[in-house]
């Protein structure tokens, strides 16, 4: 906290229970609607009609040398929401989106949502089987790919449930004004909007809570990713906690976000604040720790969204005289280490870190409101945090049957009571839903959503976040299924069995991917080069396994569950390991044997993951 705010967490301690009881009464008051009420409309749309109306002339989005207006934002959705009308989405409808961070993806998530289609976020960075999968799995009527990503989606496009006719492009350009032309046999999108009406859809106002407004994926616990319904209310959920209680910007602020869209952190924690403050928001097409600072100079950001990697690679940046130079008051995200937070906030000169926690498909969250270091501060919801056995990978139960809270100062997992207020809107998977909820955890016929996460109950209503749990492990910012990986890996040439989990790295923040690797060749004659550039082109880069061990076998349970808790116990210790390890190192195109002066540069830092 600043100086003027110091206060000891004891003396906040009667106050707390207030705070948070009040959180979720900040949202029923919002002009734009009430979330709690089926019956009344609420929405992105009308989120942005909202900004147009009380800051037209303000900053809506910044990107490179470009400025959108809210009133030019709102109209350009206009069009976009008839255009998609006239080409037949209704309603409820999927539509898949392909653009990377520049203003018309969000101008298509708003153009959809003012209509009640479903935006079907696809991951940018997915390729071949997983990105074919994301797509059908939501039965989208509609695909819309930018001009960067056209070459991805010819790659599966045979494999796709949609037509040629299904197809629209967006130039990756000034869409706004240049619409460029579309390859043949696509449709242009913002050429078809520039004719369409610019008034305001009807259907802005037939949009209510439940109704879906996208899809985000994640890659869950288990499996291939799945897509989490991600409904209006829930944004608005996001736009009030986070925009009115938490960040609380104004019109003269400018948040600025280098993560990706595809993600709810940038998607409705950040956007929802930017929304709610009537502030403008920037966005960069990708995160360059080199560029950061000055991006944030040029474009006059007083707040940037993070996760914990982006603050790490900043804080491995060369020191430099003009790193508090900045107008920044407050940074919003997860997962920033204990370890450096303190550092980060001086270093920098950053007055308030609005920690959270949260998960796109979870039900419940916690918000850092009272600015405390090292914590992900409190949830307004009803939570528990149980004793978790991670040899066999399932909760505790007494014998009675029943879950046991963690002490004070003890770590276990993470669960959020389904109520009617928090509700667990869950998958487009059903049976995928049904394995999220954990029944009869304190009484019989009580039921609650598997965070998958280990907590630690810090006291005062405050929890600190420890790790990922299970089948899912988080690296360079995303969530990677060991499951997804396994599938591909087991397809690649001469590798028979393959178990994936996740190993620490020094200096760097989450879980490199670690492979236990059965060959069905000699290890002299398998192609190591062939098996990168296999995984490479079927996974997203961050999925790729960063280390393998080749073995002759798996150690599994009694029901044949491979037992990851050894290997993870191990990592790439190649004092522990007799099986030989291989790494794939930075900037290189094939797995290396992992020997004794690598394996020591690793721990030293001198690579670079």
């Amino acid at each position: 906290m600043s100086g003027q705010d110091v206060i000891t967490f004891p003396q906040f301690a009667a106050r707390i229970p207030k705070l948070v009881s009040g959180v979720p009464g900040l949202i029923k008051g919002l002009k734009v609607g009430d979330t709690t009420d089926n019956t009344k409309p609420v929405g992105l749309g009308m989120c942005v009609q909202s900004c147009a109306q009380a800051n037209p002339d303000g900053t809506a989005i910044a990107f490179e040398d470009r400025e959108i207006s809210y009133r030019e934002f709102d109209v350009w959705t206009n069009r976009i929401a008839h255009c998609l009308q006239s080409a037949g989405i209704g309603k409820g409808d999927a539509v898949a989106v392909m653009i990377e961070n520049r203003p018309e993806l969000l101008a298509v998530i708003t153009g959809c949502a003012k209509i009640g289609a479903v935006s079907a976020l696809v991951n940018t960075s997915q390729r071949g089987k997983v990105l074919s999968h994301s797509i059908n799995l939501v039965k989208p009527k509609m695909a819309i790919v930018g001009q960067e990503l056209i070459e991805a989606y010819r790659d599966v496009e045979s494999t796709l449930s949609l037509t040629d006719d299904d197809r629209y492009f967006v130039a990756d350009s000034d869409c706004l004004t240049q619409p460029t032309s579309a390859p043949e046999g696509w449709h242009n999108l913002m050429k078809l909007a520039r004719r369409a009406s610019d008034a305001t859809p009807e259907t802005v106002d037939a949009i209510f809570p439940d109704d879906p407004c996208f899809y985000i994926y994640t890659s869950g616990t288990t499996g291939m990713p799945k897509a989490v319904v991600f409904n209006h209310g829930r944004f608005m959920k996001a736009y009030g906690s986070f925009g009115f209680a938490a960040v609380r910007l104004n019109s003269q602020d400018r948040l600025y976000v280098c993560m990706p869209f595809y993600h709810a952190t940038a998607l409705a924690v950040c956007w929802g604040s930017v929304l709610a403050g009537n502030a403008g928001l920037i966005i960069a097409r990708r995160f360059s720790a080199s560029r950061f600072w000055q991006d944030i100079r040029d474009h006059r950001a007083t707040a940037f969204g993070y996760v914990g990697e982006l603050c790490r690679y900043l804080m491995d940046q060369p020191s430099s005289p003009n790193d508090s130079d900045n107008q920044v008051r407050v940074i919003v995200g997860n997962g920033l280490r204990p370890t450096i937070w303190k550092a980060f906030k001086e270093r920098f000169g950053i007055p308030r870190v609005m920690e959270f926690y949260a998960s796109s498909e979870g039900n419940i969250g916690f918000t850092n409101l009272l600015n405390f270091d090292n914590t992900v501060g409190m949830c307004p919801f009803p939570y528990a945090i149980v004793r978790y056995d991670q040899e066999n990978e399932t909760p505790v139960r007494d014998r009675n049957g029943r879950m046991i809270r963690v002490r004070k100062g003890e770590a276990g997992l993470l669960i959020g009571e389904i109520t009617d207020k928090t509700p667990f809107h869950g998958y487009t998977d059903a049976e995928k839903t049904r394995k999220s909820i954990l029944t009869d955890v304190f009484e019989k016929g009580d039921a609650w959503f598997d965070s998958g996460d280990l907590m630690r109950d810090i006291g005062f209503k405050h929890a600190q976040f420890v790790d990922r749990l299970g089948d899912t492990f988080r690296w360079k910012g995303e969530n990677v299924s060991t499951t997804e990986v396994e599938r591909i890996a087991d397809g690649c040439a001469h590798v028979s069995e393959t178990v994936v989990y996740g190993v620490e790295i020094p200096n760097t923040n989450g879980r490199a991917g670690m492979a236990s690797v059965r060959l069905d060749c000699d290890i002299a004659h398998f192609d190591f080069r062939r098996l990168l550039a296999e995984l490479r082109r079927d996974l997203p880069h961050y999925a790729v396994p960063v280390f393998l061990r080749i073995s002759d076998d798996v150690e599994k349970t009694g029901t044949f569950k491979h037992k990851k808790a050894p290997l993870k116990q191990a990592g790439f210790d190649i004092y522990q390991v007799e099986d030989p390890v291989y790494v794939w190192l930075p900037k290189t195109d094939t797995y290396v044997r992992l020997t004794h002066e690598i394996h020591e540069g690793i721990l030293a830092g001198h690579y670079r993951f």
